[in-house]
């Protein structure tokens, strides 16, 4: 059936491809320096590459699993983020428009699934022709740079690299926590990542944890028609609709923290959504964690196909689960009823992230069931206090070293299109930094904007970084461009991706002028090169 709709959003698509995306280099061609390390061959990583040879500049990804890995990685639970375990009900959880990490991406529907997904990553891998550039099976261990500032990639086997791009992102290997009596339980224990082993139809399944994993670990339930789904929830978190509007609505908080007003939107939310289920809505504010998105759970409670306690657990027995309720306000480990929770299969959808990017140190960062992949391969200075990540410029490049730019790996909490147009706006603003001096930010400017952003949300529940909307992020890279006046001529390709032939001849302009007044140093690297 003809649906106009449909039509409007496959024409848009088609538009920004033909606008917005860099023409694929010719198979083998000789790009041009800046040469560029990529950590990670990811959505994340695939796309960044994409721009960089799309732009003329040559990349080369380095990843740490085997061909089959490309393109899959677990993400962190934030509303803009895929969702991409290895189960049936598996996908995208908010609509595909805002969810364009690349332009040239054709989306066949609102809410694609994780095959589609994949297979857009792998699209993209192949039209960039970003083959012979990955190297599988290669596990970075170190990133290090000699006295000419160029970087090497484990060894010097690679060759010199002008600048590095981590996108490793926030979730790795699987976390299963070990509890008291787990060995007696007589069902099945399973980790969320793992629910497509599992037979789970007609069976009365537990799902330990209150995070995005629980989220769709409840909707793989649902499809599999589990008998009775059991959520055992620490502490309470923001459920907010699967509504296009209503989610970039939320995401235009340009403070990026809780403030006064925010009792609004909070008050809409227990109003016209959680209606009579608003007990289940978090006492803290919506803008301190990152909410989860969907439309379904709290109609899967309604008609009693699910339950959504909140509680701590005590421990396991031959036939379930005891778990001490609390109620609303009751802080995690406080007084409550204890009560048994039957199960068939308990799903392992709990965890933390041991700070393991981030020196070193255990830091709970939030109950999702993964490890946070490491950065450690990073220079050490990159994570000196207090400017160790999520505390760097732009929250993506360390202070110490510009030429780098962990891109969609420091984030930890947020509102917005996390992965989506901004992939390709850090990329730029990389590049723009790597050609052109004149636009390189200072280290100690650098770090006076850290602290700058800090003092602005002095008064926020979270600290600075830790929590963003997406039109603050905007408001940063904006920013960052507006406030040099060398960057100005970089604005339209760091924002669209559109015209880097013109950026680049008036620094061969600005060269030129600086060689006649004898300030060669502030030359760009590839005029230099030239003239070698």
């Amino acid at each position: 059936m003809w649906n106009p709709f449909l039509l409007l959003f496959q024409l848009f698509q088609w538009l920004l491809d033909k606008i917005l995306s860099p023409d694929p280099p010719p198979p083998n061609a000789n790009l041009r320096r800046p040469r560029i390390a990529i950590i990670g061959a990811g959505l994340t990583g695939v796309s960044a590459a994409s721009h960089c040879v799309g732009h003329g500049f040559e990349s080369m990804i380095f990843e740490a699993g085997g061909r089959e890995r490309l393109g899959v990685r677990k993400s962190a639970t934030t509303v803009f983020i895929l969702a991409d375990n290895d189960i049936l009900a598996s996908g995208l959880q908010i609509h595909s428009i805002t969810y364009r990490f690349f332009p040239k991406l054709q989306w066949k529907e609102g809410y694609p699934k994780r095959e589609e997904i994949v297979d857009a990553v792998e699209k993209l891998w192949k039209t960039y022709h970003l083959e012979d550039k990955t190297k599988f099976n290669t596990k970075v261990e170190k990133v290090w740079q000699e006295s000419d500032d160029k970087w090497y990639v484990n060894s010097e086997e690679y060759g010199k690299f002008d600048g590095v791009i981590a996108a490793i992102g926030t979730c790795g290997d699987p976390k299963t926590p070990h509890m008291r009596g787990q060995e007696s339980f007589e069902g099945t224990i399973c980790h969320s990542s793992e629910l497509g082993d599992i037979d789970g139809k007609g069976k009365k399944i537990v799902i330990i944890g209150g995070g995005a994993s629980a989220v769709e670990a409840l909707e793989y339930a649902s499809v599999v028609n589990a008998a009775k789904t059991t959520v055992l929830a620490r502490s309470d978190k923001w459920i907010i609709p699967r509504n296009a509007l209503v989610d970039m609505l939320l995401a235009m908080n340009i403070f990026g923290q809780e403030l006064y007003l925010a009792w609004i939107p909070e008050f809409l939310l227990k109003r016209f959504f959680y209606r009579d289920l608003s007990d289940l809505a978090p006492s803290k504010g919506l803008f301190t964690e990152t909410p989860m998105v969907n439309s379904e759970v709290l109609d899967k409670i309604r008609e009693g196909t699910a339950s959504w306690l909140r509680g701590d657990i005590i421990s396991f027995d031959k036939t379930g689960v005891n778990f001490n309720q609390r109620s609303k306000g009751v802080p995690a480990g406080g007084p409550g009823k204890e009560i048994h929770v039957d199960a068939d299969i308990i799903i392992m959808a709990t965890g933390q992230w041991p700070a393991l990017s981030y020196s070193g140190l255990d830091v709970d960062l939030g109950s999702i069931g993964f490890y946070r992949p490491s950065l450690k391969f990073l220079p050490e200075e990159c994570f000196e206090e207090p400017f160790n990540p999520p505390n760097w410029y732009l929250q993506t490049f360390p202070p110490p070293h510009r030429s780098i730019c962990a891109n969609n790996c420091t984030y930890v909490n947020g509102i917005g299109a996390v992965g989506n147009y901004h992939i390709g706006i850090y990329t730029r603003i990389l590049l723009m930094f790597l050609v052109d001096p004149t636009t390189r930010p200072n280290p100690s400017l650098m770090r006076l904007w850290i602290n700058f952003t800090r003092f602005l949300k002095a008064r926020s529940p979270t600290p600075a970084f830790d929590f963003f909307t997406y039109t603050e992020l905007l408001w940063w890279l904006f920013f960052c461009v507006v406030i040099n006046p060398f960057r100005w001529k970089w604005a339209l390709f760091v924002f669209c991706g559109i015209g880097v032939h013109l950026p680049l001849a008036v620094v061969k302009s600005e060269d030129n002028l600086r060689e006649v007044i004898g300030m060669e140093e502030y030359n760009s690297t590839i005029w230099k090169r030239k003239h070698q």
